[in-house]
């Protein structure tokens, strides 16, 4: 019996398709990432039986990085990582070993199936899990073809037996054309992002930006929304006159006439429009026309339509509101809500998809009416040649889904019932007036059929008074006639739904990717969402704007990626070589880049307006080791230190709260230390700026404080305040946390695990002595005589934290889940630790000899 290995794209897909093929009769195990289950089942395959094992990744399996030197921001120069630096694939996830894991699946398998989604990414998947598993799959007889791919839509028994019953091949050039974007973002993006962001952080510290990051696709979205910006700082309001009629019909009512004119500019002009006017009494009807008008049904729905609105009508950003079409979609709710299509194929079962809606009370009537009448035909839109257009699946309710799975559904249904509705059909009637020599004229619109309006009220024409009955030369009086001074107001900030529409215009991103580029401009505090989901630019998103059109316009126009996105897809399409695309492109930025470089002189003259220099920011906290003089704490976003006398600036761990350490310093280098803290349930530590910065031992590295540092007789060193081997993650060790008292605790150098201990102890210090059990440091305590929960009333104690039952009922893991196995109560207290858990950390057995300063610095330059 043949095996098939079969593999999805998420774990639920992978569960929902094995369901349907397996007609429920499948078991069900998880896989060794623990992330994946394999559904497996016993079938038939070509006419053959099979035995099927059916599993997923979690998107990408692998990620594309540079090797290992060029990730180093400082040794590397950005203009190398056009053409000089070598790229690799990592696995996306190491954490989810999701390589080993396909190979296990797919050893001794004969064929594959591929149930990725069907676009280009999904394609590009389809290559990387080939990769991972052919190595290790059965060999093919011949000519044997044991590769297929499944083409569907939605996730519906229908949809997924049709997919099975006629499988494809993978596509080689989609996947391509994914690679070669991948390459140009990776290449583009780090070397503008790496220069721009070290030269501008270097010299100006209120930036409140960790990255000033560049995308070929990003820079362009954010050009679009600084345009608007300027076109609304530029505005200069005009005054204009209207004039403005009103006749009496009957004696109670009065309608409101347009002038023909619109409006004049010249305040005289109107005077003398309005004084021509007030000599008439009567208004005389030169015309009455009646024409029946129709307000066409939408056409079918793709992704960019969704996504505007989502913003514009619902409130939800993009990025969120493809989120959840992707969770409807798996969920078998939608099809598939990726698509630039908005036009039915001709055996698309229409009927079908309307009938699963006939018994939910908000479109029941709509829905049975339309089945009974016959339903008309979607108008004609764009095949763009990938899915069908968005369409609910199955019928579902506010309790199922609920909040904003609900309102994203109910919108894609009452869309589709709209796109098989008649159009909305209405009477149209104008009156046109003499008044003197100005004509006026008066509109008025009658609904006879509202067609598609029904299902979407808000597409409805607007009630309105009727029109009186009348004929040509009709007299009706003049209630008044006056002059308005109104003033031409600026455009508003774009909204989100303005912003999609003008990206999909100039070929800026995918369906796919629009919501992800909008969101990046928004991350990197370049623009703020305002009331109305309108993208405000921020003075930083404002600057470099302004910085590009200066220096380049071509970096921040749409014209250079839209014409790049053109050549992505002939590879996609076959009619253009991989190779040739990437190695052009690049040559057009490499040179852009070295001209930027040349020219960033520019940018900084606007940068220097708005920004302050580093000298002039933040607030004086801890003594540089070199100058001795007081260097400066910036807080925005890099948080940062900045020594103005030696020009200098050590970066920070963020996203915590940076203090003064007891004015106590660095044994190596003089430098005072500063204490990074979380908050009072997180975790803290000191540090020095400069051994941050500058690792002076071989085995540590950039980013490491002193609950890290290996220096074998420092006081706040990994070697001298270390306790024991984390219990959650394999290399952390948990560290006294000097600074906790008197609720204090030991925290994980490496994880977010957290030991609370000895509450209210008056002191707590690491022993040089070890656990004879489990080689954990030794811990004294010493406790108040009126607090001390120490048998005996002693107020002193000696012993191991996780072995000793003194301390049993005075150690506490933050994660209760994780505790340690001689703190699960009762049993088993001393047994060994497994894995060796309470283990310590080798720094005091294995002392180093900490080199100087200038060696330090000499390894690190060299």
């Amino acid at each position: 019996m043949r095996t098939v290995l079969m593999v999805a794209e998420k774990p639920s897909l992978a569960q929902s398709i094995a369901k349907i093929l397996s007609r429920g009769n499948m078991s069900s195990r998880k896989g060794l990432n623990g992330a994946c289950s394999v559904h497996e089942y016993t079938g038939s395959f070509l006419g053959q039986s099979a035995h099927f094992k059916m599993t997923s990744v979690c998107g990408h399996v692998m990620t594309l990085d540079f090797i290992g030197k060029y990730n180093s921001w400082d040794k590397v120069d950005p203009a190398e990582l056009f053409s000089k630096a070598p790229t690799e694939k990592k696995e996306a996830n190491p954490k989810l070993t999701m390589v080993k894991f396909l190979q296990v699946e797919g050893r001794s398998c004969d064929c594959i199936v591929l149930w990725l989604d069907c676009d280009k990414e999904g394609e590009n998947i389809c290559f990387e899990v080939l990769d991972a598993v052919l190595p290790v799959m059965n060999k093919p007889r011949g000519t044997e073809r044991t590769i297929y791919r499944a083409k569907f839509s939605s996730i519906t028994d229908t949809d997924i037996c049709n997919a099975m019953n006629h499988l494809g091949e993978p596509n080689r050039n989609e996947a391509l054309s994914v690679d070669a974007r991948q390459e140009l973002d990776l290449r583009i993006g780090c070397a503008f992002t790496r220069f721009q962001t070290k030269y501008f952080q270097g010299k100006y510290g209120n930036l409140d930006s960790s990255l000033i990051s560049f995308g070929p696709c990003q820079t362009p979205t954010l050009g679009f929304c600084v345009e608007r910006h300027d076109k609304i700082q530029s505005f200069k309001p005009e005054t204009y006159w209207v004039l403005q009629a009103k006749v009496n019909p009957e004696k109670e009512s009065s309608l409101t006439l347009d002038w023909d004119r619109v409006r004049v500019f010249d305040r005289e002009v109107a005077q003398m429009f309005l004084n021509i006017t007030k000599m008439a009494k009567e208004a005389k009807v030169e015309s009455v026309s009646k024409k029946e008008k129709v307000k066409q049904r939408p056409l079918a729905l793709n992704t960019v339509e969704m996504l505007r609105v989502a913003s514009a009508a619902l409130g939800m950003g993009p990025q969120h509101a493809m989120q959840i079409a992707e969770r409807l979609y798996t969920q078998g709710y939608i099809s598939y809500p990726r698509t630039e299509t908005t036009h039915y194929p001709e055996n698309f079962d229409l009927k079908g998809c309307l009938r699963q809606q006939a018994n939910n009370p908000y479109w029941a009537e709509t829905v049975k009416t339309l089945l009974s009448e016959g339903i008309n035909r979607p108008r004609k839109g764009h095949d763009a040649g990938d899915h069908p257009p968005i369409t609910p699946m199955r019928a579902a309710t506010e309790a199922e889904l609920g909040g904003d799975g609900w309102r994203l559904y109910e919108y894609i249904t009452r869309h589709f019932i709209a796109t098989v509705s008649a159009d909305c059909k209405y009477l149209q009637t104008t009156i046109s007036f003499s008044i003197g020599p100005e004509r006026f004229t008066c509109v008025g619109k009658v609904v006879t059929s509202p067609g598609f309006t029904e299902i979407m009220p808000w597409h409805s024409i607007p009630l309105e008074e009727s029109l009186p009955h009348c004929e040509k030369g009709d007299l009706f009086p003049i209630g008044e006639i006056k002059l308005l001074e109104k003033q031409t107001s600026p455009p508003d900030y774009l909204t989100e739904a303005e912003l999609i529409t003008l990206m999909e215009k100039h070929g800026i991103g995918t369906d796919a990717s629009i919501p992800v580029h909008i969101n990046n401009i928004c991350q990197r505090n370049y623009v703020t969402v305002e009331s109305g989901r309108r993208l405000k630019p921020t003075n930083l998103g404002i600057v470099l704007v302004h910085g590009y059109y200066k220096i380049d316009a071509e970096l921040v126009l749409p014209t250079i990626r839209s014409a790049v996105e053109k050549q992505l897809n002939l590879i996609a399409l076959g009619k253009a070589n991989y190779h040739q695309v990437l190695e052009h492109t690049l040559d057009i930025f490499k040179r852009k880049f070295h001209y930027f470089v040349d020219s960033i002189a520019g940018m900084d003259e606007l940068m220097e307006v708005s920004f302050s220099p580093l000298a002039a920011t933040g607030k004086p906290l801890s003594r540089c080791g070199k100058c001795h003089r007081f260097m400066k704490y910036i807080q925005a976003k890099p948080s940062r230190l900045h020594c103005s006398h030696c020009d200098d600036t050590y970066s920070l761990p963020q996203n915590g709260t940076i203090k003064l350490y007891k004015e106590l310093r660095c044994p190596l280098d003089d430098f005072e230390l500063v204490l990074w803290s979380s908050g009072s349930r997180g975790k803290s530590y000191p540090l020095c700026p400069y051994c941050y910065n500058h690792p002076p031992f071989r085995d540590m590295k950039k980013g490491m404080g002193c609950n890290e540092c290996t220096h074998p007789t420092c006081q706040h060193s990994l070697s001298m305040l270390g306790i024991g081997q984390c219990v959650e993650c394999e290399n952390g060790v948990l560290v006294l946390d000097s600074t906790s008292g008197p609720k204090w605790k030991m925290a994980c150098n490496k994880c977010n695990v957290i030991v609370h201990f000895f509450e209210n102890a008056h002191k707590v210090r690491v022993s040089a002595e070890t656990c004879d059990l489990c080689e954990a440091a030794l811990v004294d305590v010493d406790f108040n005589k009126a607090k001390s929960p120490l048998p005996g009333d002693e107020t002193q104690h000696s012993g191991c934290v996780f072995c000793d039952p003194v301390f049993q009922d005075l150690v506490e893991l933050k994660h209760a889940a994780m505790r340690h196995p001689m703190h699960r109560g009762g049993q088993g207290k001393r047994q060994g630790r497994g894995r060796g858990k309470g283990r310590r950390p080798g720094g005091r057995l294995n002392p180093k000899k900490p080199k100087d300063k200038m060696a330090a610095l000499a390894a690190y330059f060299v």
